[in-house]
């Protein structure tokens, strides 16, 4: 049975996983909820997500929701498959090392505690808001403007001599579409030009990996 992802096409968490899936070789079906409204239906919220979100993934049978934590079951589901098979994928997105990998779990954590969960807010203003027709909160985006130049300002000397953050690309570096709603949607590229390890970061990988999960419309 063919990998079942619900959710929008133009959702960050949605593209995130489109990347996870191409980075692996899975094929998948994707569906859109017909409205909003459909994901906080009483038949979404027991079957789909509980709190009303996306994305939202179906393996023959098996519910899992959350994308982060998505992105963690494909990964292991591939490699269970590969042991089974005596086969070895060669893609590599949580390294075998522990302590490589403790690296890359850290970068995860970090980029959800800190990066994604302060430019989401911004996106959410400048670019969603706008797109459907809504006037973004100049005071949201202002107080998130100066909260990410923080963040930033610890990335950029996270980054040096480091390509995406642990030498590698790692599933720590899977908020590429957020980097690109930012850089390229919203304007807010001079963010990442006042600083050069994290614009060189940024923009290769957007450069790199963008073309291969964004929808049309959005470019």
């Amino acid at each position: 049975m063919t990998i079942q992802i619900t959710g929008y096409s133009i959702s960050p968490f949605c593209l995130v996983l489109f990347h996870v899936l191409k980075e692996l070789g899975l094929s998948y079906e994707f569906t859109q909820p017909d409205s909003f409204e459909e994901i906080k239906s009483p038949e979404y919220l027991a079957t789909k997500h509980p709190f009303g979100k996306i994305p939202s993934l179906n393996d023959d049978g098996f519910q899992i929701y959350e994308t982060r934590a998505i992105a963690r079951y494909l990964l292991r589901d591939v490699r269970a498959h590969s042991v089974k098979l005596g086969t070895k994928t060669s893609t590599v997105l949580i390294p075998s090392d522990v302590q490589k990998a403790a690296l890359v779990e850290q970068f995860i954590s970090v980029e959800a505690s800190h990066f994604t969960r302060t430019l989401s807010k911004l996106i959410v203003q400048l670019v969603f808001k706008k797109r459907y027709g809504k006037e973004p909160d100049l005071k949201i985006v202002n107080e998130t403007r100066e909260e990410l130049d923080k963040t930033l300002d610890v990335y950029d000397k996270l980054v040096v001599d480091k390509d995406y953050l642990t030498g590698k690309f790692f599933l720590a570096n899977l908020h590429i579409p957020y980097t690109f709603y930012a850089i390229n949607i919203a304007g807010e590229s001079e963010l990442w030009d006042k600083r050069p390890n994290v614009s060189d970061d940024g923009r290769t990988l957007v450069n790199a990996n963008v073309g291969k999960i964004l929808p049309l419309n959005i470019k």
